[in-house]
């Protein structure tokens, strides 16, 4: 069996980090925090019809699946952002690999119709651990605040902490939005090779 999860998280980031943009963190990420508010409600819809699509076709539409993935992608980029997991000011496209903690999102592939109907039931005890590991990763983000402005850079164990936590939760998003039907997994995860200028990416 294949145990390359669809949904990864790549971690090519160096731990430096700026003083200044840590301070303004939670200002400077109030644009982000607007757009994706907009963009999820679109996202919001676009789940619900490709709902229906997957019953009916056994698979997710590309174009929905597209959609959907940008948006997850692009979540991933604001949350890294804010929790410190990262340092660049992230796009807002959602782009792939254009962020240091980036998500892999597979093609869309077949689900079988029972578990998609189901859906949101089988989510919910992937739901209640990706909300303590939510409540992990805050902890993480604020004594990080505290860190990164004192050292200028991130403790790696804590910046691999917040990405396993982020990682779990945005394979639960996905699950939940129908982008795979493989369930969250609690293992390492499969990073994907860095740029050569930067440290090895930290399988999380």
């Amino acid at each position: 069996m294949d145990t390359v999860h669809p949904i990864r998280l790549v971690v090519t980031d160096d731990l430096r980090r700026s003083r200044l943009t840590v301070f303004f963190r939670l200002l400077l990420v109030i644009p982000h925090g607007l757009w994706l508010m907009v963009w999820g409600i679109a996202a919001y819809v676009a789940v619900l019809v490709n709902w229906f699509a997957t019953l009916f076709l056994g698979r997710s539409p590309q174009g929905l699946h597209g959609f959907i993935a940008a948006f997850l992608r692009y979540s991933t980029h604001v949350t890294a952002y804010m929790y410190l997991l990262a340092n660049p000011f992230p796009g807002f496209s959602g782009a792939p690999g254009s962020y240091p903690v980036d998500l892999d999102i597979d093609a869309p592939a077949p689900q079988g119709r029972l578990g998609v109907f189901f859906r949101v039931l089988l989510a919910i005890p992937a739901w209640i651990l990706a909300s303590v590991l939510q409540q992990v990763m805050q902890i993480i983000g604020f004594l990080a605040w505290f860190v990164c402005l004192f050292l200028g850079r991130m403790p790696e164990g804590m910046r691999n902490l917040g990405a396993y936590c982020l990682r779990y939760q945005q394979q639960t998003y996905a699950y939940t939005m129908l982008l795979t039907s493989r369930y969250p997994s609690l293992g390492s995860g499969e990073p994907a090779a860095p740029p050569s200028s930067a440290p090895p990416a930290e399988p999380v």
